[in-house]
């Protein structure tokens, strides 16, 4: 029997519709709305059938966009840390307005995951999330006059990183360059991150069972597997402080890992990138081979331009939300766009 493709809706009563390529949902009560995966969205829900399988798309206004991304991505804040969340605003409208269309293709303006901005829909809304919005309705970031790449990560640890330590294909840009996060006498202010500093640790089958996965596309493996692994050492440090170059040695040659590809490669789990690039190694050998190795790092995600907790840090020291995000993206202007 032949399946033909397409959608079907279940009514209420269990009946189900004739095959349609495409439904959607939209929210005709006040206080309700159109929901998926048990999750509740503003605006209309487009469900589409391809050859990969459904594809759900809210189609909302760009600040209820924004009142599902802001939330997740800064959590409850003091009042004395509501400027971050004012940032945090302007930044995201920025990424979201700079990469509209990036996706045009596949019929969506952003994921709602990291590849974009995480988006929780209303479950991410709050009163504190609206009233940043409103707040700075409009506003953007720009450079010269154009929107610029407003990147955001969770802790710098020390600096943030300039665009082409993280990014192999990234333009260079002079508002994407290392900020120091100092904020005096010895102290940061992302310090209050509880990934301000973290440790990592591979005992000697665990790193040969991660890089087992991780390295195939980076090196000839041979048919009999990876070789032994006989030394991992950093060989190059970037601008920022982080690593710009790891070099994994086996018994019959070794393999460079550039920086953009050391959280992909150096994983502590399968399904987990490393938590910077911003670490200091420590290795254990027995017999010739690696039998530990230890990271010790600063900082978490890729530390290209706007810190998280760094601006919780800098609105605690009294930084306004303008202050603050031409600070991490110097050179550039807050301007109303709407």
């Amino acid at each position: 029997m032949i399946d033909t493709p397409g959608v079907r809706l279940v009514k209420a009563d269990g009946a189900r519709s004739e095959r349609r390529a495409g439904i959607s949902a939209v929210s005709v009560t006040e206080n309700r709305f159109a929901m998926a995966n048990g999750r509740r969205y503003r605006g209309r829900l487009n469900v589409l059938r391809d050859p990969t399988g459904l594809t759900v798309m809210n189609r909302v206004p760009v600040e209820s966009y924004l009142a599902g991304v802001i939330g997740g991505e800064m959590g409850p804040r003091r009042a004395d840390e509501r400027q971050a969340m004012l940032a945090q605003a302007v930044v995201s409208r920025t990424f979201a307005l700079k990469n509209r269309g990036r996706w045009e293709p596949q019929g969506f303006d952003a994921w709602a995951d990291v590849r974009d901005q995480v988006y929780a829909g209303v479950a991410g809304e709050t009163a504190e999330v609206w009233g940043a919005l409103r707040a700075t309705r409009g506003e953007v970031l720009r450079y010269h006059g154009d929107l610029i790449y407003a990147y955001f990560h969770s802790t710098c640890g020390f600096s943030t990183a300039g665009v082409d330590e993280a990014f192999k294909t990234a333009q260079s840009q002079p508002y994407l360059r290392p900020i120091s996060d100092a904020s005096g006498g010895g102290h940061y202010y992302c310090e209050l991150s509880p990934r301000f500093r973290w440790r990592q640790e591979w005992d000697g089958a665990k790193l040969r069972a991660i890089l087992s996965r991780t390295l195939p596309a980076m090196m000839n493996a041979g048919g009999g597997g990876l070789q032994r692994i006989t030394d991992i050492e950093v060989t190059r440090m970037t601008a920022s402080g982080r690593v710009g170059e790891l070099r994994i040695a086996f018994e019959h040659g070794d393999v460079r890992v550039l920086g953009p590809d050391v959280r992909a490669v150096l994983r502590p789990e399968a399904d987990q990138m490393l938590g910077s690039t911003s670490f200091a190694l420590s290795v254990t050998k027995d017999g010739g081979q690696v039998s530990r190795l230890i990271a010790a790092g600063a900082g978490w995600g890729h530390g290209v331009g706007f810190c998280q907790w760094g601006a919780v840090g800098r609105a605690r020291a009294g930084h306004d939300y303008r202050r603050i995000v031409t600070t991490y993206f110097p050179g550039t202007n807050v301007e109303r766009l709407y």
